[in-house]
C-alpha cells in the first residue's frame, strides 16, 4: 500500500476507535507506520501495523493515574499515553524508539506537540540502548534458530546463549538486590556434559542474598537457555508459513539501527541504505535448498556483529540518558495540558 492507501484506510469504520475512543481522538500527538511498513521491508501481502502517542488527560496528571496504552487487535494498531512512553524511551525499549525515527511522510498524525517530542529524540539515547537492542536480536536469533531445523554449531549457539543471558543481566541491577557483576561470574569451558564441545559455567560467590532474589535471576538465565532449544507450536507455524527470511531481515536490521545510534547518534527506522540487502534476505536469498540459512548469512551476521561492537568502543553517548532534562520536558507538556494550553 502507498501511504495515500494507507491514509484512506484510516479513514474507514475499522479505524473509527481513533476517533472514538476517549483517551484517543484529539489526545493523538503522534501516529506513524510500525513493523514491516516502518522498516521499508513490506511486501505484497504484509499487514499494516500503527504506532502512535496520545496526551494524558488533565484528571490523570493530577491524580497520578495513566492509561499506559491503547491496543487495538483487529489492526494491529498501539497507542501509548505520553507519560508511558517517555518511560519506555528513557530505558531505550527499540519498539518504542522506532516511532521516533520514521520518515516524514509516515507521520498520518504529527501535531505541534508531537513535534517537539520528535525533536528532542536525543534526550533519550544512551549506552543502553547497547543491552535492549542487544536483548532484542538475541531474542529474534533465538527464534531464528528455533524455526531453523539446524542450528550453528553447538559451540557457537552456546556463545550466543552466552550473550542472551549478559544482555539481560544488564537490568538485574535494576530488578533484584544489589550485587558485583563478578558476584555471578559465567563463562564458556570445555563441556562435562556428554554430547557438548563446550558450554557455560558459573562461578557465584553471593553471600548474605535474599532467596526470592536469587530465585528471580536463576529462572531468568533459565528461561533463556530453555528458549534456544524449544520448538513450540507457535515455530512450527512459523516455519510451515516460511518465515525463516523475515526473521533473519529483522535480526540484521535491530544491528543497524544500533549501529546507527550509537555511531551518528540518530534513529533511522526506515532502512533506505540497507533496503535491497534486507529484502534479498527476507525475499530467501540467503536460504539454502532445505530453507535453512546460508553460511553467507551468518558471514554477514558476524559482519555486523563486529561493527556493532567497534561502535560501542567508540560512541560518544552518555552511560544513561538526560534524566534531569527528559523530566523537564514531561512536566513541561503536562502543565501545558492542566493549564489548558493544549
Amino acid at each position: 500500500m502507498t501511504i495515500e492507501q494507507i491514509k484512506e484506510k484510516l479513514q474507514t469504520e475499522e479505524y473509527d476507535f481513533l476517533k472514538t475512543d476517549p483517551k484517543l481522538g484529539s489526545q493523538v500527538i503522534v501516529l506513524t507506520l510500525g513493523g514491516s511498513y516502518a522498516y521499508g521491508t513490506e511486501q505484497e501481502n504484509s499487514d499494516l501495523d500503527c504506532r502512535g502517542i496520545a496526551l494524558n488527560s488533565k484528571s490523570e496528571i493530577l491524580l497520578g493515574n495513566d492509561f499506559e496504552q491503547v491496543v487495538d487487535i483487529d489492526t494491529d494498531t498501539t497507542i501509548y499515553s505520553f507519560n508511558k512512553i517517555l518511560s519506555l524511551l528513557t530505558s531505550n525499549n527499540p519498539n518504542t524508539l522506532e516511532i521516533l525515527g520514521t520518515k516524514p511522510e509516515q507521520y498520518l498524525i504529527m501535531t505541534q506537540t508531537g513535534k517537539e517530542l520528535i525533536e528532542n529524540r536525543k534526550l533519550f539515547l544512551s549506552k543502553i540502548c547497547i543491552h535492549t537492542f542487544g536483548g532484542y536480536a538475541q531474542t529474534q536469533f533465538r527464534r531464528l534458530m528455533n524455526k531453523a531445523a539446524r542450528l550453528t554449531n553447538q559451540s557457537e549457539n552456546e556463545a550466543y546463549i552466552l550473550k542472551s543471558i549478559h544482555n539481560a543481566k544488564y537490568n538485574f541491577k535494576n530488578r533484584y538486590y544489589p550485587h558485583e557483576d563478578n558476584d555471578i561470574f559465567l563463562y564458556i569451558d570445555k563441556a562435562v556434559q556428554e554430547g557438548y564441545e563446550s558450554e557455560i559455567f558459573m562461578d557465584v560467590t553471593l553471600q548474605h542474598y535474599p532467596l526470592r532474589d536469587w530465585t528471580g535471576i536463576w529462572n531468568e538465565m533459565k528461561a533463556i537457555v530453555s528458549s534456544y532449544n524449544k520448538i513450540g507450536r507457535r515455530n512450527e507455524r512459523a516455519l510451515s508459513h516460511d518465515k525463516l527470511g523475515k526473521h533473519m531481515c529483522h535480526l540484521l536490521r535491530l544491528y543497524m539501527m544500533c549501529i546507527d545510534i550509537l555511531e551518528k547518534e540518530e534513529i533511522i527506522t526506515y532502512r533506505k541504505k540497507e533496503h535491497d540487502l534486507l529484502m534479498q534476505i527476507r525475499n530467501g536469498q540467503y536460504l539454502d535448498e532445505n530453507r535453512q540459512p546460508t553460511s553467507a548469512f551468518y558471514d554477514l551476521l558476524n559482519e555486523y556483529e563486529k561493527k556493532l561492537e567497534d561502535a560501542k568502543k567508540n560512541t560518544s553517548l552518555p552511560d544513561l540518558p538526560d534524566y534531569k532534562r527528559i523530566n523537564e520536558f514531561k512536566m513541561y507538556i503536562n502543565e501545558k495540558i492542566v493549564k489548558g494550553e493544549i
